[in-house]
């Protein structure tokens, strides 16, 4: 008996600790990094002229520390129920080699976003929006500290993903902290108010399939659009994405949007054959 309690407790502690580090460690870095060392150097990709208030990134950081800890809950419940045999496909696909690693990882990203943009709206109904959703939109301009504060409800719903996606999909356990780690920056830096995605020569993202600061910013200003994760697909598929995404991104990298040339078309092999064709009739009339 008192084996096993010193077991979850030693679970339950590594687990709450290593997640708080990494939460701690990742947000500050971000902070630091991209909202003081490089302040300067990304001024012209402000994408805001004000900047958070201390105090709310404070609460932001404290609340953000709350979910962090409903999220080890969950990573628990996860190791007990690995014990008790309830993920065959992860000890499974654990043997399939790099590839396959490569493959769970990129397929749980995928996942992730779609999963994270219909619970996402799913909370955006007014019937549901204060009880989960309210506390991250009170950070109307975001700081990196906004990446996980959440209501309680919102953060077990977001937590549930990393515990049903291996019952369904064989993930090797150590493709769980490489998602974890993913997901951390790209929601700490998501909210962090400098626009980093690299631009194509018309102002647009170069990467216009993955959702940019900006993208998500204007979530927080507009919260009818941009429900998106990693990726904008859903968003456009659902008719979800600002109409205006591609000009305020432009002018948070301080560019033109330049309107997008239509695709030449190219003439098939049958009319480029009868071209030539008119052509040496012409020739042979003159």
């Amino acid at each position: 008996m008192w084996d096993l309690m010193r077991d979850m407790v030693s679970i339950a502690w590594d687990t709450i600790f290593e997640d708080g580090i990494r939460y701690v460690v990742f947000s500050l870095a971000a902070w630091g990094i991209v909202c003081v060392a490089l302040k300067g150097v990304l001024a012209g990709r402000k994408i805001r002229p004000d900047s958070p208030k201390p105090r709310q990134m404070v609460i932001e950081f404290l609340v953000s520390l709350r979910s962090i800890f409903v999220y080890s809950l969950i990573g628990i419940a996860i190791e007990y129920m690995a014990r008790a045999g309830f993920y065959p496909l992860s000890e499974l696909s654990a043997g399939w080699g790099p590839v396959w690693f490569v493959i769970s990882l990129l397929l749980m990203i995928v996942g992730h976003d779609a999963y994270f943009y219909w619970v996402h709206r799913l909370i955006h109904h007014p019937k549901r929006f204060r009880k989960y959703h309210l506390r991250h939109h009170l950070s109307h301009n975001p700081s990196p500290f906004t990446a996980y504060s959440f209501n309680l409800r919102e953060a077990a719903l977001m937590g549930l993903f990393a515990a049903v996606w291996p019952l369904i999909v064989p993930t090797p356990w150590a493709v769980i902290p490489v998602w974890l780690l993913h997901q951390l920056v790209r929601n700490t830096i998501g909210h962090s108010g400098y626009e980093l995605m690299p631009a194509g020569r018309d102002g647009r993202p170069l990467f216009d399939w993955v959702t940019s600061v900006t993208h998500h910013d204007l979530h927080h200003a507009y919260s009818k659009y941009n429900f998106g994760l990693y990726f904008t697909w859903w968003d456009r598929w659902m008719g979800t994405e600002h109409p205006e995404y591609h000009a305020r991104f432009a002018r948070a990298i301080r560019r033109e949007l330049l309107p997008q040339r239509p695709p030449v078309l190219q003439p098939s092999d049958g009319s480029l054959q009868r071209a030539n064709k008119a052509s040496a009739g012409r020739e042979n009339l003159v």
